[in-house]
C-alpha cells in the first residue's frame, strides 16, 4: 500500500475529527455532541448519498451492468453471514454467532460515504447505482441470520406457541428489515433522486452537495467520541473475536476485488463493493439483533463492528482496498 496514499487518507479533515473523538472519549474529556444532533447528521448523510446516488443512477440508466452490479451486492449479502456464522461457531453458541455473523453480513453506510469522499479527492468517479446496491445489502443479513437460529437453535420462525408472536416471526423480520429507518430513507431518497433527476439534484444541491463534507465531519467527530467509549469493552470480546473484526473484512474484500475484476467493475465501483462487502453494520443490524434474538450478547456483535473494524476500516482499509485494485486494473 502506497504510504502517500494512506497519509492522504488519515489527514482527510473528516477522518482526523474521527481521531479527535476517539481520543477525546480516551483522555476521558466531556467532549459530546448533543442529541438529537447525532441523529439529524446520520439523517443528512443519508438523505444526500440517497439522492446524489438517484440522480446518478438517472442519467446511466437501468442497464445489465447495473443489475450485475446489484446482483453481486445481493449475493454476497447473502454469502458472508453464512460462512462467518461457521468460523464464529468455533468459540461462540448458536445466537451470538448468527447475531455477529448478521452484523458483518451487512454494510456500513458511513463507511461507504467516506470511501466516496476519499475517491472524490482523487478525482475517481463511481456510479450512483452503487447506493442501490449498499440499500439492497442492508436487510439480507437480518433475515440469514434469524434462519441461522430457526435451523440451529431449534427454533421456528413463525412459532407461535403460548398464544404470543415469537421473536422469530418472519413477517416481524421482514418489517424490521425493509422498514428501517436507514434502509426507508435510503430507497426512498433513492427514488426521489431518480424520479426527479438534474434539475432535482440542482435545487437540492447546495444543502445536500455543497455542505457534505463538513457534515461527516460532524458525523465523525461523534462516531469517535462513541467508538472511543467503546474500547474498554474490547478485552471483553478476547482476541479471537478482535481477530475475526479485521481478517474478515480482509477477507471479504479480497473476495469482492475478485468478482469485481471478473464481472468487469470499474476502479470506482469495483472500490466501493469491496467497501460494502469489508464493512459492519453498528446501527441497523444490532437494533433488528436486541430485538430478534436477546439471547446474544450485544457487546459481542456492537463492539467488534464499531470499535475494530470501522476504523479500521476507515484509516487503513480504504486505501489498502484501492491500492489492490489500482494494482489489478492498472
Amino acid at each position: 500500500m502506497s504510504l502517500d496514499l494512506l497519509m492522504q487518507n488519515i489527514l482527510n479533515p473528516a477522518i482526523m475529527m474521527f481521531f479527535l473523538g476517539l481520543l477525546a472519549a480516551l483522555l476521558k474529556s466531556p467532549l459530546e455532541i448533543p442529541q438529537p444532533l447525532p441523529k439529524f447528521f446520520s439523517f443528512y448523510l443519508l438523505i444526500s448519498i440517497g439522492l446524489h446516488g438517484g440522480y446518478e443512477l438517472s442519467k446511466s440508466g437501468i442497464t445489465g451492468n447495473v443489475l450485475k452490479v446489484l446482483l453481486l451486492a445481493m449475493l454476497m449479502a447473502i454469502l458472508v453471514p453464512i460462512y462467518a456464522f461457521f468460523v464464529l461457531r468455533i468459540k461462540f453458541d448458536v445466537y451470538n454467532a448468527a447475531a455477529i455473523a448478521a452484523t458483518y453480513g451487512s454494510i456500513s453506510a458511513v463507511t461507504f460515504i467516506t470511501a466516496g469522499n476519499f475517491l472524490s479527492t482523487l478525482g475517481v468517479n463511481y456510479g450512483g447505482y452503487m447506493v442501490a446496491a449498499m440499500t439492497l445489502m442492508e436487510s439480507p443479513a437480518i433475515i440469514i441470520g434469524l434462519i441461522l437460529v430457526s435451523l440451529f437453535a431449534g427454533k421456528s420462525l413463525n412459532d407461535n406457541s403460548n398464544g404470543k408472536t415469537s421473536r422469530l416471526n418472519l413477517k416481524e423480520v421482514l418489517n424490521e428489515s425493509l422498514l428501517n429507518p436507514s434502509v426507508y430513507i435510503l430507497i426512498g431518497t433513492l427514488a426521489i433522486g431518480f424520479i426527479t433527476g438534474e434539475k432535482g439534484w440542482k435545487a437540492m444541491e447546495p444543502l445536500f452537495g455543497n455542505l457534505f463534507k463538513g457534515m461527516l465531519a460532524f458525523f465523525l467527530l461523534d462516531m469517535g467520541i462513541v467508538a472511543g467509549k467503546r474500547l474498554a469493552e474490547i478485552k471483553k470480546v478476547g482476541p479471537f473475536l478482535v481477530g475475526f473484526a479485521i481478517f474478515l473484512p480482509v477477507f471479504n474484500a479480497t473476495v469482492a476485488i475478485g468478482l469485481a475484476k471478473l464481472f468487469g467493475l470499474s476502479k470506482g465501483d469495483a472500490l466501493m463493493f469491496t467497501v460494502l462487502c469489508a464493512s459492519a453494520s453498528y446501527i441497523a443490524v444490532p437494533a433488528a439483533m436486541r430485538i430478534s434474538i436477546p439471547e446474544a450478547n450485544p457487546s459481542l456483535y456492537v463492539t467488534p463492528s464499531l470499535a475494530v473494524t470501522f476504523p479500521f476500516n476507515i484509516s487503513f482499509g480504504i486505501p489498502l482496498y484501492y491500492t489492490i485494485i489500482n494494482n489489478i486494473w492498472g
